[in-house]
């Protein structure tokens, strides 16, 4: 099925036990909602905010070091004494990371057999980017929990208005299809994988006033003039500068992010269009800035999470914090950018053979500053001293020139001279994460 819409008001109400249990999930969604909706007047300054994330990491740690087993051993030490974790981590010990005692070869043996619903909860996968999955447990109530909250960020008049929202977006699961029970909300889903071409008329028919969707989609939509939605939210992907441009130039409208993962909400842009980190659920602790850079790794610690713990998670994204305040005067921090991912940063060798750590942001930068008229780019490395770049299909030979020599000046300070390789000739892909900037072995 290439799209299907899910409206609450169509679906005849279960009875009994399922009735009850309906009415719960969606009290707990209008609840996540006002409570969200509260704490964005009430969390007025960074003080508030340090105040608040001191009370629930310590409901948090409580719960977690008495259900699950990985973190027993903490109970008596202070948060900051409390392990970093990653995706290897969490996947090893699963089983003792969640409340059903649900070890990581279960949820694949669940997601293989196309099963995605236990006894009360629900158990999906990350789209793999990175070259290995990560897997989550999530309760019901949770879900739901998940949802209010991300209206409430998004669309703070759900309660009186009803709105059409169409999403495309990777490996959608029951997390977001949960959004169409009991809400005033219609959903339609557009399948990625079968590219835009295969649901536009679709999209057209079902009139989405919201729109979320990677940033590759929604430029193609915008540049063929079929982009209609009033409320457009990048997803799933970097919003690179590009993108944005392109999009609001043929839009006329304002393009906001929901930067979310696998792992959970983190931030949703606000009608500035910056984007500001959802600290109101989530606490951000940071990795030590990369040598030379701005971008660092965010460390997170899900509030709402009870099934499934997600403390002190290393996450893989590079970012940019901006110190300046947001004109829309939330104290939430803000983000400049979202660099990308560790597994972008390029490690090219010196002519001495020592290697060099180079973010992706430094690629992305030169590439554009180098002439007005790149509107998109690709740079892999291919092996330890070679670059290739390629280019649209229509890059003049002065624009080539150009990429050339600002990657030669921008690269100059870091002790690397790579061979660089320009190929002309670029492709969107629509069933895996566009990555401008990666290695060729990831």
């Amino acid at each position: 099925m290439n799209a299907s819409s899910v409206s609450a008001r169509a679906q005849e109400a279960p009875r009994g036990s399922r009735a009850s249990d309906s009415l719960a999930l969606r009290l707990a969604a209008l609840k996540a909602f006002t409570t969200a909706r509260w704490r964005a007047r009430t969390l007025r300054t960074r003080a508030d905010i340090a105040r608040f994330q001191t009370g629930r990491l310590a409901e948090l740690t409580g719960h977690a070091s008495s259900r699950f087993g990985y973190y027993r051993p903490f109970r008596d030490r202070s948060f900051e004494d409390w392990p970093v974790v990653d995706k290897a981590v969490v996947t090893e010990h699963f089983d003792q990371m969640n409340v059903f005692g649900i070890p990581a070869s279960q949820v694949r043996a669940m997601l293989a057999a196309g099963q995605e619903r236990g006894d009360g909860f629900v158990v999906g996968q990350s789209t793999g980017t990175s070259g290995n999955r990560g897997y989550y447990v999530i309760s019901d109530r949770e879900r739901f929990v998940w949802l209010g909250t991300i209206l409430a960020k998004t669309l703070p008049d759900a309660l009186w208005r009803q709105h059409r929202v169409a999403l495309a977006l990777p490996g959608l699961s029951s997390l977001y299809r949960s959004a169409g029970a009991g809400s005033r909300i219609q959903l339609g889903f557009f399948d990625l994988a079968l590219g835009v071409d295969a649901w536009a008329n679709q999209l057209d028919r079902f009139a989405p006033d919201t729109l979320v969707a990677p940033p590759k989609v929604l430029r193609l939509l915008a540049e063929r003039g079929r982009l209609h939605a009033q409320n457009i939210f990048s997803g799933a992907e970097v919003l690179d500068p590009l993108d944005r441009a392109a999009i609001e130039q043929a839009t006329g409208r304002r393009v906001r992010e929901i930067y979310m993962a696998t792992e959970g909400l983190f931030g949703v842009s606000c009608r500035h269009g910056t984007l500001h980190l959802a600290e109101d659920v989530v606490h951000f602790g940071w990795e030590p800035p990369l040598v030379g850079s701005r971008l660092s790794a965010p460390i997170v610690t899900d509030f709402t999470r009870r099934s499934q713990a997600l403390i002190r998670y290393r996450m893989n994204d590079l970012m940019e914090l901006d110190p300046a305040p947001c004109a829309c005067g939330s104290p939430l921090q803000a983000v400049r950018q979202i660099a990308g991912r560790a597994d972008d940063i390029l490690m090219l060798e010196t002519p001495h053979a020592r290697e060099v750590m180079i973010t992706p942001d430094v690629f992305r930068n030169a590439i554009v500053d180098a002439h007005p008229g790149v509107r998109d780019f690709r740079v892999t490395q291919t092996g330890p001293s070679s670059l290739e770049i390629c280019l649209e299909a229509n890059a003049s030979m002065d624009m080539e020139a150009a990429v050339r020599a600002k990657l030669a000046e921008r690269l100059a300070p870091f002790g690397v001279a790579p061979g660089i390789t320009v190929r002309r000739g670029l492709s969107v892909p629509f069933d895996h994460k566009l990555r401008r900037v990666r290695r060729a072995a990831s």
